[in-house]
């Protein structure tokens, strides 16, 4: 009878609900990872417990907020950030990591191969750098009176990493267009000095790359660049909410969906060593009407019919 007691009540015992370890940069991706879990039947606190970290702009503080997440004993990590990234690989073999990252793992040397991750890293990868000349080339047909554009950007902090400007500068003379270089200093750009450069070497366009560091200062770069009345193209649609004029890059609902949808797979027993890194299939082209007309600028019409979204 106790044999059968005992039974019984291990029978009862709720199943372990599994524990994610979350480091976004904003909390609109939180919601889209939310949003895709939801969709594969994960409810937070029903199923499935989020423990979250926000990722302020300060990169060296990354590494202490992977530990605090480690602490927690989660069961995995999702990480969109190279640097959180690499401090999760270098403290944990065993422990998931599910990455969403703009920069190529493979030449930064988290993963073997897209294909073949190896260890204990796959994920969503956005090879932001591919798009430097689209993005150019879609800035020079919504502002065609476009010459000098001044690139603001800041040094990667992984070997191995693209250097932004230099992958834009590769690309401008295609579109005849002279690039100057604005460098932001880490971790705490210069931003009087920065945009003293830019007036001095009188640009007319301005491009802001993504990175931890200038994430956190979108709306100080769009609100100077409105101020001085010329177009700012940003390296993420999120980034057009914040005033900028333009914006051409993947889709990101569509990376956290797809994060999502590699959380189910390593839950039910898929190792991330089995799992390749997929590429982000879906670019969006997104462009805020309102900054256009604050600047004096009219987009040409076969622009705005290709945008997928408009911010009016």
């Amino acid at each position: 009878m106790l044999i059968a007691l005992c039974s019984h009540a291990e029978a009862q015992q709720p199943a372990k609900m599994p524990r994610i370890g979350v480091m976004v940069t904003a909390e609109r991706g939180l919601e889209e990872l939310r949003q895709g879990l939801r969709e594969r039947g994960y409810v937070e606190g029903k199923n499935i417990e989020l423990i979250h970290r926000y990722i302020q702009g300060n990169t060296d503080r990354m590494p202490s907020l992977v530990a605090e997440l480690l602490e927690r004993k989660v069961d995995l990590l999702i990480l969109s950030s190279p640097t959180a990234i690499r401090a999760a690989k270098n403290a944990t073999r065993t422990i998931p990591i599910v990455m969403i990252t703009n920069q190529d793992p493979v030449a930064i040397g988290l993963v073997e191969s897209l294909a073949r991750p190896g260890g204990n890293l796959t994920g969503v990868v956005s090879l932001t750098r591919d798009l430097s000349g689209k993005r150019l080339e879609i800035f020079k047909e919504a502002v065609p009176k476009t010459s000098r554009v001044g690139v603001i950007w800041a040094s990667p902090t992984n070997l191995g990493a693209a250097n932004a400007f230099q992958n834009y500068e590769a690309a401008a003379s295609a579109f005849k267009l002279k690039l100057v270089s604005l460098q932001a200093q880490r971790p705490k750009p210069d931003w009087d000095g920065l945009f003293r450069a830019a007036d001095k070497a009188r640009v007319n366009a301005l491009i802001s790359v993504t990175n931890a560091v200038l994430n956190q200062h979108i709306k100080k770069i769009a609100d100077f660049a409105i101020q001085k009345r010329i177009p700012l193209m940003v390296e993420g649609s999120n980034f057009v909410e914040e005033g900028a004029m333009i914006s051409y890059a993947a889709n990101d609902a569509d990376r956290f969906h797809r994060a999502a949808l590699y959380v189910d797979k390593i839950l039910k027993g898929a190792k991330p060593a089995d799992l390749p890194v997929e590429q982000a299939m879906k670019f969006e082209l997104v462009i805020n009407l309102k900054t256009a007309k604050q600047i004096g600028l009219t987009i040409p019409p076969n622009v705005l019919a290709r945008a997928d979204k408009v911010i009016r």
